[in-house]
C-alpha cells in the first residue's frame, strides 16, 4: 500500500489526514527502519508493507468504530514497535496511551520515536504486565486496552483484563479467526469475570485476514490475577 493510496484510502472512509499527520507517518516509517538495523523491531521493512501491514492494520479499530479521537485511557500490551497504540495516536490525537513491553531496547525506541513525532500524551514503562497489573497505579485505570498478536486468548485475558475499569473493553487484533481462541479461553473468561461482546472477521486492502474480538469487563477482577510473570503462560487459566 503506497502512503498516497493509504491516505486516499482513510480520507475515503471519512478520516482525512493533515499534513502533519501524512509526515509523522512518514517519519514514523524512516526512523523504525533505521533502528531496526540496530534491535529487532519488525521483519517488515518495505514502506508498502508497513504502510499496509504495520500502520493500516493497526488503526482498524478506528476505522470499525471502536474507538474515536476521545480523551481516554488506552493501554498497549507487547506493542512492540509501537503497535497498534501509535499509529492510531497519530490518527486520534487526544487519545492518552500507555505502553507496556518487557523489552528495555524497545521502550527506548519508543520515547525517542514519541519525542521525534511530537507526541502529547503517551507513557511508556519497561517491565512485565503481570508485575503492572499489580499496582495499584495501573490497575483498574484504563478504558481500553489493546494486544496484536500478543498472544493466545486464553492468555491475554489474564495479561490484560486486571488494567480495565469496569465496564472497559479489550480489543485483540489476529491475523486469522479467533473462533476457536475463544472457546477454549471461555473458562478463563469467566474467572475474570469477563465476556466477548463482538467479534468481527474482516480483510485487509490485499485481501489478508483479520479478526478483530472486544472482550468487556463486567465486574472487578479477583485479586489473584493475573499470576506471578510467566504462569499466565505455562499454566493457563
Amino acid at each position: 500500500m503506497k502512503p498516497d493510496i493509504f491516505y486516499q484510502t482513510l480520507e475515503e472512509q471519512g478520516f482525512p489526514l493533515t499534513d502533519k499527520q501524512k509526515e509523522q507517518f512518514q517519519r514514523y516509517y524512516e526512523l523504525l527502519v533505521e533502528w531496526n538495523e540496530k534491535i529487532n523491531l519488525t521483519a517488515i521493512t518495505e514502506r508498502e508493507e508497513v504502510y499496509l501491514k504495520h500502520f493500516y492494520d493497526s488503526i482498524a479499530p478506528v476505522l470499525q468504530g471502536y474507538i474515536q479521537n476521545q480523551d481516554i485511557q488506552l493501554l498497549d500490551i507487547g506493542a512492540g514497535a509501537g503497535f497498534p497504540s501509535l499509529p492510531m495516536k497519530i490518527l486520534c490525537p487526544n487519545l492518552e496511551v500507555t505502553i507496556i513491553d518487557s523489552l528495555n531496547k524497545r521502550i527506548h525506541f519508543l520515547q525517542f520515536l514519541a519525542e521525534k513525532l511530537e507526541l502529547k500524551k503517551v507513557r511508556f514503562y519497561h517491565g512485565r504486565a503481570e508485575d503492572f497489573a499489580q499496582d495499584k497505579q495501573f490497575r483498574a485505570q484504563f478504558d481500553l486496552v489493546t494486544a496484536r498478536a500478543v498472544a493466545r486468548m486464553q492468555v491475554l485475558s489474564e495479561l490484560t483484563i486486571p488494567f480495565l475499569k469496569v465496564k472497559g473493553k479489550l480489543i485483540a487484533l489476529k491475523a486469522s479467526s479467533a473462533e476457536d481462541e475463544l472457546a477454549q479461553a471461555q473458562n478463563a473468561l469467566n474467572l475474570l469475570f469477563a465476556k466477548v461482546v463482538d467479534n468481527v472477521d474482516y480483510q485487509l486492502p490485499n485481501g489478508d485476514p483479520r479478526t478483530l474480538t472486544l472482550v468487556e469487563k463486567k465486574k472487578e477482577t479477583p485479586n489473584k490475577y493475573p499470576r506471578k510473570a510467566g504462569l499466565p503462560n505455562k499454566r493457563p487459566l
